[in-house]
């Protein structure tokens, strides 16, 4: 009756509509395709060269239903090999300059240059633990249960204790699909095209850029999931430095996501020695070694004093400031 993708997709959608084929057309796309569906994987990076060929390499591995994956790298001025790594790969590559970066901007250019019908977003450092990874984080959208997904998060043997124990509290074992809410996160998440389309990301924020799509979308109608299967290792290699500017980062652009939450030093006080007592009760309970007492007062001192900063934080930053919240010292 048509070629593939050689007929305008509105009359591709009055066809299907009058002889009620029993099958759905695919998604919302640009083009129309009755064949397999093209997913394209977006990483962002920056000095990634000590894991990002083993994120490639578990995208090569992975075994999908129809499933085609592209993958693109938008690079922020990496020097140490992550480019020749992502060439050896046949990764599409864009630069996005120093001046330019905003995490929203780098999505936002990789998502305009892909041509996948779901977006798929990962960071350098994370590496799918499984080869259903593409598969699950993809099938909520190709169901239609969901427009925004988020998969699960673990640490690496070598992450701080209190950040394994972050990722086991926001990325548990069961699935949410849908899920209440807006969180989100995209060190492992896919987007379809059309809810990217209407909302894309906000190119001012300094983080939670995941979130603060997450509830535009979630405020017009449309529905967030996260699936535990679709899970990766997250390995943070961050100085307590970082690790501060991280969470600093984050509450600055909570403000805008959320403006009614409000630390004050007392709550930075009381957060600390909760959480301190959590984590070493738990990691009592596991065998952990003594030398777990410091980094864990370190992480949790870092995480809360970051965040009080970033709460208080209320002018536009200076280009020395987003140098600071941006890249690695």
């Amino acid at each position: 009756m048509f070629a593939i993708n050689a007929v305008d997709p509105d009359e591709i959608r009055l066809v299907h509509q009058r002889t009620r084929p029993g099958f759905s057309l695919l998604l919302n796309p640009r083009v129309i395709n009755l064949g397999n569906v093209q997913a394209s994987i977006i990483i962002r990076t920056l000095n990634e060269a000590t894991h990002l060929e083993s994120l490639l390499q578990g995208i090569a591995s992975q075994q999908t239903d129809g499933i085609e994956p592209e993958v693109i790298l938008v690079d922020s001025g990496s020097t140490d090999g992550t480019l020749a790594i992502a060439e050896r790969y046949g990764c599409r590559i864009h630069h996005i300059s120093r001046d330019q970066f905003s995490f929203g901007r780098s999505l936002n250019m990789g998502c305009e240059a892909a041509n996948g019908e779901i977006l798929v977003l990962i960071s350098g450092h994370c590496v799918p633990t499984g080869t259903e990874w593409l598969q699950q984080l993809c099938q909520p959208i190709l169901d239609g249960a969901a427009d925004y997904i988020y998969g699960r998060q673990v640490g690496s043997p070598d992450s701080h204790y209190s950040e394994r124990r972050i990722f086991a509290k926001y990325y548990p074992e069961h699935s949410r699909i849908p899920q209440d809410g807006f969180f989100c996160n995209n060190a492992n998440s896919a987007l379809s095209r059309a809810a990217w389309d209407h909302h894309r990301f906000d190119e001012e924020l300094t983080g939670l850029e995941d979130m603060e799509l997450a509830q535009r979308l979630v405020r017009a109608g449309g529905k967030t999931a996260y699936v535990a299967g679709a899970s990766v290792v997250h390995h943070h290699s961050e100085s307590w430095p970082q690790v501060r500017r991280r969470f600093e980062r984050e509450a600055i652009a909570l403000q805008k996501i959320m403006p009614q939450v409000h630390v004050n030093l007392f709550d930075v006080l009381r957060y600390i020695v909760s959480s301190v007592c959590k984590d070493l009760q738990s990691a009592r309970r596991e065998g952990a070694s003594q030398s777990s007492l410091m980094d864990i007062v370190s992480y949790r001192w870092n995480q809360y004093l970051g965040s009080w900063k970033g709460n208080h934080q209320h002018r536009k930053l200076s280009h020395a400031e987003k140098e600071k919240y941006f890249f690695p010292h």
